[in-house]
């Protein structure tokens, strides 16, 4: 009767299998299964779990390589910083020294000009006693000889001379 039944399900629906087939389909199945379960399940476990470690070990390994760069990206804009620093403080110095040396070289120059007037005022000093003093004895000579005319006798006593070229001129300065 059951193959009777097997073979009237058979032809009724193609798609339902006969009894025979259904039972020897799935001792089959449940072998399979259990030789994959026995045998392929754990190598598949194995590679998943090497896959899974490999994968968090990269992912590991990226985030040490990410915190690493971002470390001497830290670093790199720390130098930097202090490059600009350090730029600036020197630039800072040479404008200091430019503006030292400026300063220097406008005291020395003033100096000289104060040197070079000095200079010049004490030559001019001098010229001018010494053009008083030769003014003096030309006006000294020219009145003695002036004198001599009017007296009518020399005056060549130099003593006699002097004094009197002294009191002219004295006269002279007081007028």
């Amino acid at each position: 009767m059951m193959i009777f039944l097997a073979d009237s399900t058979a032809s009724s629906n193609p798609l339902l299998p006969s009894w025979p087939e259904f039972i020897i389909g799935t001792i089959l199945f449940a072998l399979v299964f259990g030789f994959l379960a026995k045998l392929g399940l754990p190598r598949i476990q194995k590679i998943l779990t090497e896959r899974t470690e490999a994968i968090e070990g990269g992912l590991a390994r990226s985030d040490e390589a990410q915190k690493e760069a971002q470390q001497l990206l830290e670093q790199y804009r720390q130098q930097l910083a202090e490059a600009r620093h350090d730029a600036s403080r020197l630039r800072e110095e040479a404008r200091e020294q430019g503006a030292q040396i400026i300063a220097d070289m406008r005291e020395q120059a003033q100096a000289e000009a104060r040197r070079v007037t000095e200079a010049a005022q004490a030559q001019i000093q001098a010229e001018r006693q010494q053009a008083l003093t030769s003014l003096r004895t030309e006006v000294g000579t020219l009145a003695t000889e002036l004198a001599s005319r009017i007296v009518g006798e020399s005056l060549t006593d130099t003593a006699r001379q002097g004094r009197m070229v002294d009191r002219f001129l004295d006269e002279l300065e007081q007028v």
